[in-house]
C-alpha cells in the first residue's frame, strides 16, 4: 500500500513541475507589446485555463499522498540510534562466567611480590 501511494506521490511531483515550467508567467504578454510574439504550445489564451486546472488537480494529489505518507510514517515504530544508545548504557557490563566467581588476585598469596633484579650480561670471550 505504501509503495503504491509512494509511487503516485512522485509521478504527481514529476508532473507538477512539468506542468508549472510549461506556464507562462505574468509579464509574458509584455513582450508581445513592443514587437515580440508570445508563442505557446496551446495557443495565446486557451491553455492557461486547462494548465491551471491541471496544475490545481496534480497539487491537491500530490497533499493528499504527502499527508498520507506522513501519517502512515509517524504510526510505524522506528528507533534511532540514540535509542539503541541508551539501551546499551542502562545494561550492565557482563563478566564471563569461567570457573570460580574469584579474582586473580584473590588467589595469589598476599605477600608482596619480589623486585626482579637484573643481572648484567657478561661479555662472550673469544
Amino acid at each position: 500500500m505504501i509503495t503504491f501511494v509512494i509511487i503516485i506521490h512522485v509521478i504527481v511531483s514529476i508532473g507538477l513541475i512539468l506542468v508549472v515550467l510549461l506556464q507562462t508567467g505574468k509579464g509574458a504578454d509584455m513582450g508581445a507589446v513592443f514587437g515580440g510574439s508570445s508563442a505557446t504550445i496551446f495557443g495565446s489564451s486557451g491553455a492557461g485555463n486547462f494548465l491551471t486546472r491541471l496544475t490545481t488537480g496534480m497539487a491537491i494529489v500530490f497533499m493528499i499522498t504527502s499527508l498520507t505518507l506522513g501519517y502512515a510514517s509517524g504510526k510505524k515504530p522506528s528507533s534511532s540510534v540514540f535509542d539503541r544508545g541508551k539501551v546499551e548504557a542502562q545494561q550492565p557490563a557482563r563478566r564471563p562466567q569461567s570457573g570460580p566467581a574469584t579474582t586473580p588476585q584473590a588467589s595469589a598469596p598476599s605477600a608482596a611480590p619480589q623486585p626482579q633484579t637484573q643481572q648484567p650480561e657478561k661479555p662472550a670471550s673469544p
